[in-house]
């Protein structure tokens, strides 16, 4: 329980640490005051480092924030939504796929189907009746098959 009470927390955080960054002016120094160490970091094209902050399982957020050559934020933002997803394409591999959404809230290995299901939870509005959980499904050789989002399963349990 620890680890869930820990999520909740951090993602309460989330609004004014987002507040007290500024794009172009904070440092990567101030990013990691106010979020902590980064779940993973990536390479951009640019020469830039990509941050990822995950909120996953109990949260409905993932953070990226990149970090420019210069040591600047030069953005952040929450990539679990609509507009990301459209991304995601069959044949897309898993790895590009965990680049764009950042570390699910469950992956699941379907033996007998030979296909492995990776989880987000997200929001598609302001409102916990909102919730949804985004799944990508994976072939064998872990390429994207297709995609679907579905109310989140966890509102109907709890009613």
């Amino acid at each position: 329980m620890p680890v869930l009470g820990a999520s909740f927390w951090l993602g309460a955080c989330d609004p004014q640490a987002i507040s007290e960054l500024e794009e172009g002016v904070s440092t990567e120094a101030d990013v990691r005051q106010r979020f902590g160490p980064p779940e993973a970091v990536w390479d951009g094209p640019d020469g830039s480092q990509i941050y990822e902050y995950n909120r996953q399982p109990a949260g409905y957020q993932n953070y990226q924030i990149t970090i420019g050559p210069d040591g600047k934020m030069s953005a952040l933002r929450q990539v679990l939504n609509a507009h990301t997803f459209d991304q995601i394409q069959p044949g897309m591999p898993m790895e590009t796929v965990r680049k764009l959404l950042g570390k699910p809230m469950k992956i699941t290995e379907y033996a007998l189907k030979r296909e492995t299901h990776y989880d987000w939870r997200w929001r598609d509005g302001p409102n916990e009746s909102d919730s949804k959980v985004f799944t990508v499904v994976f072939n064998p050789d872990l390429r994207v098959v297709s995609t679907m989002s579905v109310r989140d399963p966890d509102l109907e349990r709890n009613r």
